[in-house]
């Protein structure tokens, strides 16, 4: 059950929480989530669940991205009744250490991306965190490489007979059967 706030105290809780992250004070960090807390986020590979686990991961971010910085993009936007917040972020840091989980090897290079962090409270402590962002934008600044491929270009012709010969297999074998609006057996 989410206990509600004012928004803000809600804000404040949130901010602090940033604060505390950038600071390096990961147990001060932790102080604002609650024992189960759950944070889902896509640099994971399952949601880490419990301050235990939100403390590994973030050791494990801070450890390869030393120079890690989380910039809040105001407004941070709280629910009129104060039991969740969205905050609008940027990202900063160089990646010089190895991303463990999952083994990431460091490429010494920085990547900048924005995000939004959905924080729901109980009481005033964070029981949920949801992140947001799009990865192939870190993934392509930390690789030095194109992940999306221009359209028209021999990689986006790869990639879409690739996404095609997928799409016909799994109508195939998993027996879906699709239709054209133009389909006059409908």
């Amino acid at each position: 059950m989410l206990i509600p706030m004012t928004p803000e105290e809600a804000t404040a809780v949130a901010v602090e929480m940033v604060n505390a992250w950038n600071q390096r004070d990961l147990p001060r960090f932790l102080e604002y989530m609650t024992d189960d807390v759950e944070w889902d986020d896509p640099a994971m590979l399952t949601p880490a669940k419990g301050q235990a686990a939100v403390g590994q991961f973030a050791h494990s971010v801070l450890q390869a991205f030393p120079d890690f910085e989380y910039t809040i993009r105001h407004p941070i936007c709280v629910a009129p009744d104060g039991s969740r917040c969205a905050v609008p972020w940027r990202i900063a840091g160089t990646h010089v250490r190895t991303l463990e989980p999952p083994g990431y090897g460091p490429t010494h290079r920085r990547a900048v991306f924005e995000g939004v962090d959905l924080l729901e409270f109980r009481g005033p402590r964070v029981c949920r965190i949801e992140t947001s962002f799009d990865v192939l934008r870190p993934a392509e600044q930390l690789l030095a490489m194109r992940l999306r491929p221009k359209v028209g270009s021999i990689q986006g012709k790869v990639a879409v007979s690739i996404q095609r010969a997928r799409a016909f297999w799994l109508r195939r074998v998993r027996k879906i059967r699709t239709t054209h609006p133009t389909d006059k057996n409908e």
